[in-house]
């Protein structure tokens, strides 16, 4: 009722009457049962425009850093974050990666959407970067769909670093789900795993024809001086 609330009634409407957002390919998105959808990261704002757009509720993994802010910022971080239907994770690996895992599989299981951006983190410069395969071992397992999504220019709305977003058009365009049903019972194979998810950034690539670096998001934000960093 709470996710009914925001996305219909509180949020939903104003986000939509202030930055007019477009969408192509919604009926890409199965109309039921359990899907991953694997999103390009450009922005915060990615985890807002996406659930918005799309006419089945969803729930994104984010990190947990997110939901245990002190004070009113962080009391409306947390809100605002169940509001968007995100779930809380550790990223810090290990067997915290192991429990991402699992809860990805129990929304999955529910026969809910889930939203994943295989990247791991924000682009720092607006490239397309390495996925992990962590989203490929959770669509194998789950035996489910993967739907690539682009987000168009909300790293222009909300840069990385900044609070108060710039008002513009923002875009979603949604491809035709990927079927990997080929690889049943080789959810434990590295090589397939790399495989799957190699073919996921191809396809994200191809949607949203976003400049590809063959290396992790994370190793190349660890290398930039602050300063080189996109804000």
């Amino acid at each position: 009722m709470f996710y009914w609330l925001m996305k219909y009634v509180v949020i939903g409407p104003l986000v939509k009457a202030v930055f007019r957002p477009w969408i192509v390919g919604r009926d890409n998105v199965p109309a039921s049962g359990p899907a991953i959808l694997a999103s390009n990261h450009l922005s915060f704002a990615d985890s807002i425009f996406l659930p918005l757009l799309i006419d089945r509720p969803m729930s994104f993994l984010a990190k947990s850093d997110y939901f245990t802010g002190r004070g009113l910022k962080g009391w409306a971080t947390k809100v605002f974050m169940k509001a968007t239907g995100q779930i809380p994770i550790d990223r810090s690996g290990g067997k915290a990666s192991e429990a991402s895992l699992n809860t990805g599989l129990q929304i999955l299981g529910r026969g809910d959407l889930l939203g994943i951006y295989p990247e791991g983190t924000r682009s720092p410069d607006g490239k397309l970067y390495r996925g992990r395969t962590g989203l490929a071992r959770m669509a194998l397992e789950a035996k489910v769909p993967v739907v690539p999504v682009v987000m168009v220019d909300t790293d222009a709305v909300m840069p990385i670093g900044t609070r108060i977003p710039n008002v513009m058009r923002v875009g979603v365009v949604i491809g035709e789900p990927l079927d990997f049903s080929r690889y049943a019972g080789m959810e434990n194979d590295r090589y397939i795993l790399r495989s799957v998810t190699d073919e996921i950034m191809i396809a994200l690539q191809r949607l949203g024809e976003q400049e590809y670096d063959d290396v992790y998001a994370s190793t190349v934000k660890d290398r930039l001086p602050k300063s080189a960093v996109r804000r």
